[in-house]
């Protein structure tokens, strides 16, 4: 047993020492119930229905593998406790774990009121508005008038908009009418966001930093949420106040939101909210949105994934899954940076109404289910080293992808007896 896994089983032995009154344990057992090793497994447990009104007592949580297919691990896990309210009580946990195919793993958790233990970050998330002396301060959150001019709010945000990535690749969602997906790519798995702001300049790229892989035009992009009028996609427009937040930045998710208060949308008012969450070890996105108002039940979205510039190769099934591959010039003002990319977008049957294809688009079209809709989308960069080099490795991959996201692995808590 190695020194990092007895400091952990030592701290989670001294539990008495740790504020016993305060301290909440509990197990969760995650299982894989296919026969492929999954990495990087998300796993989520709701504070509220695990411990109740003691979930205003947490400020920490030490995990650790209590067994795996019955024998003892002791390890400590990088997680993180997320406010998804801004109540200052903490709502959700999240770690990430490899399950091994047909396995159970048991994982302890240790809940109190102790400061957190920090851990490397292999997510992260901010926004930053745009400053006149080129200070760029972070902010948490921001909603502008509707009435505004749409490219006033899309350039008063340093970097057009929140921005989030993992180690394997980067996004931003644009603050305007349009909440396009816009993508990054990355020679190496590293963080970089924070330091280029989607704003690579030629020594950055020099660098291995990365890049903008995307120009999406008016097309949905990588799987941008859109309207769905007379038989096209159509932007969020026509709204009384739009807005982004960051929920949670790293270590092991990072999470944004987009709202719409009082979306005029086929002469119905709308409320909606996007949410978009990312793993570590993850280059997909799960995109949740809710929807209210009166006659919802009856109206159609979409998203998709758009046909690349040049040499697009691509495709949109019955089932959900949509993607393409090709290159493009993601800045016109430089036309040498020529960059290769795949997008896919994988929608749950629950949630799909049909597929189609456009001028533009391998689209899939939605409807709400209780007023939510789910999908998940997918990016990939030709420049990663260890990536992907054409279509055909790209489609393959996708086509694994959707499978896991229909069997996913499952999660079961179990609170300990005091």
């Amino acid at each position: 047993m190695n020194t990092k896994s007895l400091s952990c089983l030592a701290l989670l032995l001294l539990g008495g020492a740790w504020a016993t009154a305060l301290a909440q344990t509990f197990t969760v057992k995650v299982t894989n119930p296919s026969y492929t090793n999954r990495k990087d497994v998300p796993v989520v447990v709701d504070l509220h229905k695990t411990l109740g009104k003691k979930t205003a007592n947490v400020l920490s949580a030490e995990i650790s593998v209590s067994s795996f297919s019955g024998n003892w691990g002791g390890e400590c896990i990088p997680s993180q406790l997320d406010d998804l309210d801004g109540d200052l009580v903490p709502d959700e946990l999240a770690f990430v774990a490899d399950i091994p195919a047909r396995s159970t793993a048991s994982f302890s958790v240790v809940c109190s009121a102790h400061s957190p233990r920090q851990y490397p970050p292999r997510t992260a998330a901010f926004m930053k508005v745009w400053d006149r002396k080129y200070r760029y301060p972070y902010i948490n959150s921001i909603e502008y008038q509707g009435r505004n001019e749409p490219l006033a709010t899309y350039d008063a945000i340093y970097g057009h908009g929140a921005q989030w990535e993992s180690e394997l690749v980067g996004f931003r969602v644009y603050m305007d009418h349009r909440q396009s997906i816009d993508i990054y790519g990355k020679p190496t798995p590293q963080l970089v966001l924070d330091r280029t702001n989607f704003y690579s300049t030629r020594e950055d790229i020099a660098a291995g930093r990365g890049c903008d892989i995307l120009f999406a035009g008016p097309s949905v992009g990588a799987g941008s949420f859109r309207g769905y009028v007379e038989g096209k996609p159509t932007y969020v427009d026509s709204v009384e106040a739009r807005g982004q937040r960051v929920i949670a930045s790293g270590p092991v998710r990072a999470v944004v939101e987009v709202w719409d208060r009082n979306w005029y949308y086929h002469g119905k008012t709308l409320q909606m909210r996007q949410r978009y969450t990312i793993f570590a070890g993850h280059r997909d996105v799960q995109v949740d949105v809710w929807l209210s108002g009166q006659g919802l039940r009856d109206e159609l979205f979409c998203t998709g994934v758009q046909k690349i510039e040049m040499d697009n190769e691509g495709f949109v099934e019955p089932t959900g899954l949509a993607g393409s591959w090709g290159r493009n010039i993601p800045d016109k003002a430089a036309e040498d940076l020529i960059e290769g990319v795949g997008l896919g977008v994988c929608v749950a049957p629950d949630y799909l109404s049909s597929t189609k294809e456009d001028d533009l688009n391998y689209l899939t079209l939605l409807h709400p289910q209780e007023g939510r809709i789910s999908y998940h989308l997918a990016i990939c960069a030709l420049m990663e080293r260890d990536g992907f080099k054409d279509a055909k490795s790209w489609f393959s991959w996708l086509h694994k992808w959707q499978t896991e996201l229909n069997q996913p692995c499952t999660v079961q808590v179990k609170r300990q007896k005091r």
